[in-house]
Parts: C-alpha cells; structure tokens; sequence
C-alpha cells in the first residue's frame, strides 16, 4: 500500500512538473482527479497477511490431528469389542435357557411323582437318572429358588394367593411354593409361584 502511495505521489508531482498549465482550473481537476484515487487508497485498512507455517510446524500439526483421529478410532474399536465379548458371554451363558425352561416341567412332574409315591414304587434306579439330570442342569448354571419362609419378593415371587398369617412373624412370608422358580446363572428364569402369609 506504501508503494502504491509513493508511486501515485511521484506520478502527482511529475504531471505537475511536466505540463505546466498556464489554466490552474485544469490543474485543479486534474487534482481533483488524482485525491480521490489517493483517498480511497488511504481508507482502505491494510490486511495483515497470516504469517507463513514452516513446513516442520505444518507437519506437527498434522501429526496431532492423525494422532487424535487414530485415538478416538483407538477408543471406538476398544468399545466395540468390549461390548461384543459381553454380548457374546451373555448369549453363550444364556443359550440353553429356553432349552431348561422347557424341561422345567418335567423336573416338577419327576419331584411330585417322587414326593407322592409310595415306597418301592419309584425304582432306585429312576431317583438316580433324576439326580443326575439334576446335577447336569446345575453344572450348566441352573439353582432352584428356596421361597418358603423368605419375605415375599415381587422380583423373584408371583403370588397366587394369600392365606391369613397364623402368627404375626408369618405376616408377608411365603407361606407355601406351589411351583418351584428357577435361576439360570443368576438370572431369573421362572417365577416361584407362591402363597403369600397376610
């Protein structure tokens, strides 16, 4: 901007020198001409030009930029295979539940039918089959709830009934377990239907 100021000053004093006009209202105009452009010029602020990054600083900042895309992909792909291990430990432990759930009947027709049988007429050899189907379910993770006695629970009871508390300690017990519920790996899987003590 400085330059061009000098350049249009000496182009100003050089028309002057040269022509030599007898007739100053043409060397007014000519002025006239000549301020406004130099006004103009004067107005404008000067932009001040970025200072220039070296290549070694350009570089650095690239490099922080890579650095902070490749952490955040780091930390993503961290996430991401945490919660697939998880999900896949949840469905490995939880794969046979619907498999037990449907077997759980048979194991409360087996326990009546032992419960209720007279002596002798269950074989000894049908209560092992039934101990070791138990302990084979109880190897994959599945623990019969103990409810009679306990406080009723509205997360791990489903109360069928209520009966009148024969003493006042009984009030809000499981009074009697009509269907036994079950835990498969600390989850609930079935219910234990209950009679409530009120």
């Amino acid at each position: 901007m400085a330059k061009l100021l000098n350049i249009l000053g000496k182009y100003k004093n050089k028309a002057k020198s040269a022509l030599k006009m007898e007739n100053k209202d043409e060397l007014s105009v000519e002025e006239q001409v000549i301020t406004p452009e130099t006004d103009n010029v004067s107005e404008e602020t000067p932009i001040e030009a970025e200072p220039e990054l070296s290549e070694a600083e350009k570089l650095k900042i690239e490099v922080a930029e890579l650095k902070d895309k490749y952490l955040r992909l780091y930390s993503d792909f961290d996430n991401f295979r945490k919660r697939t291990a998880k999900e896949k430990l949840e469905m490995i432990q939880s794969a046979s539940e619907k498999v037990i759930v449907d077997i759980l009947p048979v194991i409360d027709d087996i326990e009546r039918a032992t419960a209720n049988a007279q002596e002798g007429e269950i074989s000894e050899g049908v209560h092992l089959i039934f101990n070791k189907l138990s302990n084979t379910l109880s190897s994959k993770g599945l623990k019969p709830m103990d409810a009679k006695g306990e406080v009723f629970n509205a997360d791990i009871h489903e109360a069928i009934t209520q009966f009148p508390a024969p003493t006042e300690d009984d009030k809000g017990k499981v009074f009697d377990v009509v269907e036994k519920g079950y835990y498969l790996n600390d989850k609930v899987i079935r219910f234990a239907k209950v009679v409530v003590a009120n």
